[in-house]
């Protein structure tokens, strides 16, 4: 079973849809034993920073998702949640990966949407699928490129695609409007032993 983490996200439900075309059990929850319950867990996002994490912390998932031991996936507002803090709203994040969020420069058009190339290093999200893969994006703030960064996009300036620590992977595109390579990425997440 995949717990997929309530909190009014905006991408809950395509999240859950993707998985139920894949045949896997989940459910949609923000129970805390649920949550520690479940084989894989996915922290899904779209939405604002400051507010998300508002209601992140009235629940206590904050402190809960950082000290999760099964495989972790969090997607795009998840993933910059799971950094230490976020320009948007001046959001201190759950730190788990310890890097800041940044508001791309308006030196382009921003948001950052629609289909781009991202390249990596071999990871077990990344497993069958071509590097320099199109995926598919939509946001306006940036994960810093650091050592858990295990793939990279251009887009203004090389920002991390993806990362991950321990038990923790994320995402910044979203593996659930991907197409095929998308599923390859949701597949070999809930792969992972």
């Amino acid at each position: 079973m995949i717990a997929i983490i309530k909190y009014n996200g905006g991408n809950v439900n395509s999240v859950q849809n993707t998985l139920n075309r894949l045949k896997v059990d989940s459910v949609v929850t923000d129970d805390p034993e649920q949550i520690l319950k479940a084989d894989k867990v996915i922290f899904p996002g779209v939405g604002e920073a400051s507010s998300t994490m508002k209601l992140l912390k009235e629940r206590e998932l904050d402190l809960l998702i950082p000290s999760l031991k099964q495989p972790v996936l969090g997607i795009c507002l998840g993933m910059q949640l799971m950094c230490k803090d976020n320009e948007e709203g001046n959001t201190e994040g759950m730190g788990i990966f310890d890097i800041s969020v940044r508001k791309f420069p308006a030196k382009d058009i921003v948001p950052h949407m629609g289909w781009n190339t991202f390249s990596g290093q071999p990871s077990p999200l990344f497993a069958g699928i071509e590097m320099n893969s199109d995926v598919y994006f939509v946001h306006s703030y940036y994960c810093e490129l650091s050592d858990f960064t295990t793939s990279v996009c251009d887009y203004i300036l090389p920002f991390s695609a993806s990362l991950q620590k321990d038990n923790f992977y994320a995402v910044q595109f979203h593996p659930e409007k991907s197409g095929m390579v998308g599923n390859q990425i949701v597949k070999n997440f809930i792969n992972i032993s």
